[in-house]
Formats: C-alpha cells, sequence, structure tokens
C-alpha cells in the first residue's frame, strides 16, 4: 500500500532530491561534508563504536572558573608552532600505522622539537581514556574492551622505520580491562625488541590499580625505565586526578616496580602551578625517593582547556633551577625541570645529567 499523499510530500520536502539538475552534475565529483568534530566537552561516537568526551572533561556553564593568572603567558613559555620536514616524516608514520601520541592527545607544547628530533611519545591502547583527570585533555569514555590486535607489529614497525634508539612508550588508562591492558603494553614492548633490540624503552604507564600482578607484567617485559606519575602533591591529588587515582596508590605502584626489578630505572613526574606550597612540593619529593624512584621531572601546568582547572601561578624558570638542585640533593639520580617540560621531554638524555640540555637561566631573560 501507498503511503498517503500528505505524508508522501512531507518525506519528500525533507529529503535531498538528488534529480535535480543532474545533467549538470555529469562527470563531476560529489561531495558529501564530513560531519562536524565535536567541541571541546561534548560527547561524540567514536569509530569503534562507543560514546566519548572531547577532551575528557564536559563543558561546564561558563567553563570552570576563571584561571587566577590571565592575560598572556610568561615569555618563558611561548613554544614554537610544530613545523619541520622531520616533524611532518613523524606525523606521516603515526598516522600510517594508526597510532595516537600524547604528543597530540595531550597537546604538548614541545611536540615540534621532539619530532623534528625523530623521537616521539606512542599511546597504545587507543585515545580515549576510562578516567577523566581534571588537568588532562585526552577524551575519556568507556571502550569496552576495545584493543587494536595489530597494534603490537605496528607499533614495533614504526620505531623501527624511525630508527629510534630510545622509545616512551604511555597510555590511557583502561579500567574497562580486566588487566588494565597489562598484557597488550607488554605485547607491545616485545614486538619492539625483536624488530629493534637495541632500542630503549619506556614505559609509563597506568597505575593498573595497584595491581601488583599487572605491574609487575609490565615491569617483566624487557623495559629499561618503568615511569607512573604522581602528578600533583598529595594534598590536591583531587580534584586534580581521577577519583580512582591516588598518592599512595602512584607510590605503591612505583615501589613494586623498583622491587620486582631493581635494575629498571623508575620515574616519576609532577605539575606544578596548580596551588601546591614549596613544602608540599618538598614532601612529594621526599616520598618519591623513598619509593625507590631514580628520575624525576618537574613542569608548569598549562590549562588546556576552559573545562579544566586554572592555573594558580605561573612558575619562573628560577624557581625549577633550585627545585632541581632541592631534588638532586634528596638522591635522584637526575631531576629535568624546567617550564615546558613533560614527562616524556627529551627522556632519551635524562641520564646526561644536564637537565636534558635546559638552560633555564636564558628561558628566564
Amino acid at each position: 500500500m501507498s503511503a498517503p499523499r500528505s505524508a508522501s510530500r512531507a518525506w519528500t520536502r525533507g529529503c535531498v532530491r538528488y534529480n535535480d539538475g543532474v545533467s549538470d552534475l555529469k562527470g563531476k565529483s560529489l561531495v558529501v561534508a564530513a560531519p562536524a568534530r565535536p567541541g571541546s566537552g561534548e560527547k561524540y561516537l567514536t569509530p569503534q563504536g562507543f560514546t566519548a568526551i572531547r577532551d575528557g572533561i564536559k563543558r561546564a556553564a561558563g567553563g570552570a572558573g576563571a584561571a587566577v593568572v590571565a592575560g598572556r603567558l610568561p615569555p618563558w613559555l611561548k613554544a614554537r608552532a610544530p613545523t619541520g620536514a622531520g616533524f611532518a616524516r613523524v606525523r606521516g608514520l603515526v598516522r600510517e600505522h594508526r597510532l595516537a601520541t600524547v604528543c597530540e592527545e595531550a597537546k604538548c607544547p614541545n611536540i615540534g622539537e621532539c619530532w623534528n628530533a625523530g623521537t616521539a611519545t606512542l599511546m597504545l591502547m587507543g585515545s580515549v581514556c576510562t578516567r577523566a583527570c581534571r588537568f588532562c585533555s585526552v577524551d575519556t569514555g568507556n571502550p569496552h574492551g576495545w584493543l587494536d590486535p595489530e597494534e603490537p607489529e605496528n607499533a614495533a614497525r614504526t620505531v623501527e622505520l624511525m630508527k629510534l634508539r630510545y622509545v616512551v612508550l604511555t597510555s590511557v588508562d583502561r579500567d574497562d580491562l580486566a588487566d588494565g591492558g597489562a598484557a597488550h603494553y607488554a605485547a607491545c614492548v616485545r614486538a619492539i625488541k625483536r624488530r629493534s633490540p637495541q632500542t630503549a624503552v619506556e614505559a609509563l604507564t597506568p597505575d593498573f590499580q595497584g595491581v601488583r600482578a599487572d605491574v609487575e607484567t609490565v615491569v617483566d617485559s624487557g623495559i629499561e625505565v618503568f615511569a607512573q606519575n604522581v602528578e600533583t602533591v598529595r594534598r590536591l591529588t583531587h580534584p586534580v586526578r581521577d577519583p580512582r587515582a591516588g598518592y599512595e596508590q602512584t607510590l605503591e605502584v612505583l615501589e613494586i616496580a623498583k622491587r620486582r626489578r631493581p635494575e629498571v630505572l623508575t620515574k616519576s613526574s609532577l605539575m606544578l602551578g596548580l596551588g601546591e606550597s614549596d613544602a608540599e612540593i618538598d614532601e612529594t619529593l621526599a616520598d618519591l625517593r623513598t619509593a625507590g624512584v631514580d628520575i624525576v621531572t618537574l613542569g608548569q601546568y598549562l590549562r588546556p582547556t576552559v573545562n579544566h582547572l586554572p592555573v594558580r601561578r605561573f612558575v619562573r624558570p628560577e624557581e625549577f633551577d633550585r627545585y632541581r638542585e632541592r631534588s638532586l640533593a634528596l638522591g635522584f639520580l637526575e631531576c629535568v625541570s624546567g617550564p615546558l617540560v613533560r614527562s616524556s621531554y627529551r627522556a632519551e638524555r635524562a641520564l646526561q645529567r644536564n637537565n636534558a640540555g635546559l638552560d633555564n637561566r636564558r628561558l628566564a631573560t
């Protein structure tokens, strides 16, 4: 039975009439507009079929509050726009092998410098995190167990093509997986070592909810460095980090790694500018050393979107030098400390004991 004429007319009015003007389109390609990219804080459907929130934090009315320090960034926080042949080459490899990098997902200000130097931090297990830390711009959602089975070999081929001597592997948190993704992480490390046995691998991991067996799975995979970031001081852990993360839990994970394989270097990172005091910074550094951490990095927190936590202060370059001196006095093998330092910044240079080549005195002028 045909539809009523009125209904048919209504349906026709709501449709594109592709037969109109067909004679004018012969030999021409029809272009279908791509769906608009969701705005920061908006939900969207991923290619894998689950929903996620762009940049990790839902949009709040009027944002999450104005930053305490407003106006232009100080001169020592100006980063060059990412350009150059090396940058383009690395970006091409990342796209070709369907790899996510924390350089892009976390909007790292050093992406141009590192990629032009032929170094990239690869982000495993996709680009959607099950947690929603209020400093981080990685998308958040529930991947419902999705993993790319080709990722270990894709990561290994990319490292081989880039001829890396040192690679940092990080990942989103995957609380939807029984082991937090530990077995997949280890498979990626082993695949890299098979193709590039001389490449040193640093694993910047989730906390695996503090499960000892899962931490040990990664530590036993053949890595040279195990990293888990404490991110901030004890008092600010919540609200800075997701409720499922914890200050003590991170310290315990780092202790598990060091006890399991003492020869594997351990590493952690601390953001400054969120409202912490000098005494709290000193306490955190002391706690990390007690946990057996070998290397620590210190950098300025920068607000990725208006939905994230505000910046409370901009730490001056000379202050970063003082924090580095205090860290070394506590017995760390190295402290890489500077305004634009991130946890994986020039990680291959950490044991040169020269602040990864940074000159904070020059930045301050």
